[in-house]
């Protein structure tokens, strides 16, 4: 048995794979909750409005697969590395101490922030150094969000190895009501067989598949786990934030027999909850569902991840089409409780103006270019004004050149960070790319949030993004 498997098992079933025994005509044990939640990062400021953390990025060792330790790297000691919990509208202070052997940075993936703070390749911090970081949460920001780091060529490394974590900001006026909340920490990796993380050289046969189809690992974890068990009772509803942690993996997330509701993505609350019956994130996005236990007493039902074929036919991997288990939910056998109320709608997104606009850009994506060029640290910036990631762009559009096809703004629905238009307009993309052998415009919903096979692992026709600020 291979290690990744000898780890589902342990986790799984508890030490040495055995189930705890049941006492005939005893009542059944309500399920066990093995789902480990990173904890909160402690708040040292007593000022109001205001959260101060320290997180220090150290190497360590890893209990990844059994048998064997992974020298990996953590934040605080652990993966995932502890939550991050702010309110809208809080001061926020970081203090990040490097004690990796190498460069590093931290970027708070999908916050609105001075760039000076965004934790990008322009300002890394040296092994054994310290950077601070002082900003506000904008209000009207709340939702799910993480932090990773992203030094120059070694984003990918470090992640691998260990280094990432959720951010939530919370609105003091949520309009959902109070419900169990589940942090979902979505991560792939794999391994040796001596138990090291696997980072293939750039230049190997496994380094070239890598770059071509992004790098996936054959072990899924959730919160650092294999297939932890979430409890739930008939009728109850949960609220799971989802963070798509992996390198490469685009993850359709369903529950066989179970419709989700869908009411949260990288711009927080929709207005309305989506029903739906799977989930497509792509890798650093971000989902919030409401699951309704719609199951049976005593029953048990499966978060999978359903094939997604986002590869290059060459290199494509040899399982792919196979669903992938990540999570058992498990009722309680008891009897049904009450099913809460829910809203119908629950804030209002005012359309976006997109009669008037201020700049025009085209960005043409390659492997591995962006209009032709690499990333350039040294390139000039001075006809910009740098920020950290922001609210969805305000408009785009699709057009189909050549075509005589074109779907003006007017026409079509601004995201508003609604995840479920722009899947299908990615849908809409993929149809044009394989019936037109030439360059095709699609939208580019948000900064941070990549969709289809827009995730610069494809090749194949050039994609043109037209982007309205």
């Amino acid at each position: 048995m291979s290690l990744p498997v000898l780890a589902a098992v342990a986790l799984a079933f508890g030490p040495a794979g055995v189930r705890p025994l049941e006492t005939p005509g005893m009542p059944a044990l309500p399920p066990s909750d093995t789902l480990t939640a990173p904890p909160v990062l402690e708040n040292a400021s007593r000022e109001p409005r205001t959260v101060e953390v320290t997180l220090t990025a150290t190497p360590t060792k890893l209990a990844l697969v059994t048998g064997v330790e992974t020298d990996g790297f953590a934040y605080n000691g652990q993966v995932p590395g502890p939550t991050l919990e702010v309110w809208e509208g809080d001061r926020l202070i970081i203090h990040l101490r490097n004690e990796l052997p190498e460069e590093t940075t931290v970027h708070w993936h999908g916050l609105h922030l001075p760039w000076s703070a965004d934790g990008s390749p322009y300002h890394p911090i040296a092994p054994g150094g310290q950077a601070d970081f002082d900003f506000v949460v904008p209000e009207g920001t709340a939702g799910t969000y993480w932090y990773h780091p992203h030094p120059h060529h070694r984003t990918a490394y470090q992640v691998a190895k260990g280094l990432y974590g959720a951010i939530i900001v919370r609105d003091r006026n949520d309009p959902l009501p109070q419900m169990p909340e589940k942090l979902l920490i979505l991560w792939d990796n794999r391994f040796l067989d001596d138990g090291s993380v696997d980072l293939p050289e750039r230049q190997t046969l496994e380094g070239i598949v890598d770059f071509e189809n992004g790098r996936e690992g054959d072990v899924l974890f959730v919160n650092g786990q294999v297939m932890p068990t979430i409890p739930i009772r008939s009728g109850e509803v949960q609220r799971w934030r989802v963070v798509n942690a992996s390198a490469a993996r685009v993850y359709r997330l369903a529950i066989p027999g179970h419709e989700l509701l869908h009411v949260g993505s990288d711009g927080g609350l929709f207005e309305k909850p989506v029903p739906t019956d799977e989930i497509l994130i792509s890798n650093s996005e971000r989902v919030e569902l409401l699951v309704r236990g719609t199951g049976a007493p005593g029953s048990t039902a499966t978060l999978q991840d359903l094939p997604y074929d986002r590869y290059i036919p060459q290199t494509r991997p040899a399982d792919w089409d196979r669903p992938r288990d990540l999570l058992t939910l498990a009722y309680a056998d008891q009897e049904a409780v009450e099913t809460p109320d829910l809203p119908s709608t629950m804030r209002v997104i005012e359309p976006l103006d997109t009669t008037e606009v201020s700049a025009r850009r085209v960005m043409a994506l390659t492997q591995g270019f962006i209009n032709g060029k690499t990333m350039d640290l040294g390139r000039d910036l001075a006809d910009r004004e740098p920020r950290g990631h922001g609210p969805p762009v305000p408009s785009a559009w699709l057009q189909l050149p050549g075509t005589g096809q074109e779907r003006r703004p007017g026409a079509v629905p601004e995201l508003a960070g609604h995840r479920e238009r722009a899947q299908a307009r990615d849908r809409a993309l993929r149809r044009a790319v394989r019936r037109l052998p030439r360059e095709v415009d699609v939208p580019l919903p948000h900064p941070g949030s990549r969709g289809g096979r827009n995730d610069g692992s494809a090749r194949g026709p050039i994609i043109h993004v037209e982007v309205r600020k």
